[in-house]
């Protein structure tokens, strides 16, 4: 089934995230939302906003998200592409099989990996500070 206009993604975030969040204090939370066009639609931004508020990171908001920051966030340039390369793994047939792999994948991430992205972040912002916004000829992608 594919939907349109970010359907999928808002029935994705009204009925599985937000559920997830009920039993947090998301009063401190922060939420970064990409510039992809189903994230960007104005009924999925008014979404987020009633859980985050003014704590919603994205294109011109309170908190402003930089475009083409990708290289920088670790949610993008290692956490998605590492949990989708097992979630797809088997080749989920039915939305359960699918959620059940992101369920397990997201359970079973250990501490040290992710010790180990936020190392490498920081190394990233070190080498930006370093080159005051300037090029940067080599970024570690990978450590």
């Amino acid at each position: 089934m594919r939907f349109g206009k970010g359907e999928g993604y808002r029935a994705m975030i009204s009925n599985y995230f937000v559920p997830k969040l009920e039993d947090m204090d998301v009063e401190n939370l922060y939420f970064q939302q990409d510039g992809d066009t189903s994230h960007a639609a104005i009924i999925t931004i008014n979404l987020m906003k009633k859980t985050f508020g003014e704590r919603l990171i994205f294109r011109n908001e309170t908190i402003n998200w930089p475009q083409r920051l990708c290289d920088l966030t670790p949610l993008e340039y290692f956490f998605w592409g590492y949990v989708k390369s097992l979630v797809y793994a088997d080749k989920p047939t039915t939305l359960n099989d699918l959620e059940a792999n992101i369920e397990c994948v997201i359970a079973e991430l250990w501490p040290k990996m992710l010790e180990e992205v936020v190392e490498n972040w920081t190394s990233r912002i070190c080498r930006i500070r370093a080159s005051r916004s300037g090029h940067m000829p080599k970024i570690i992608f990978k450590k």
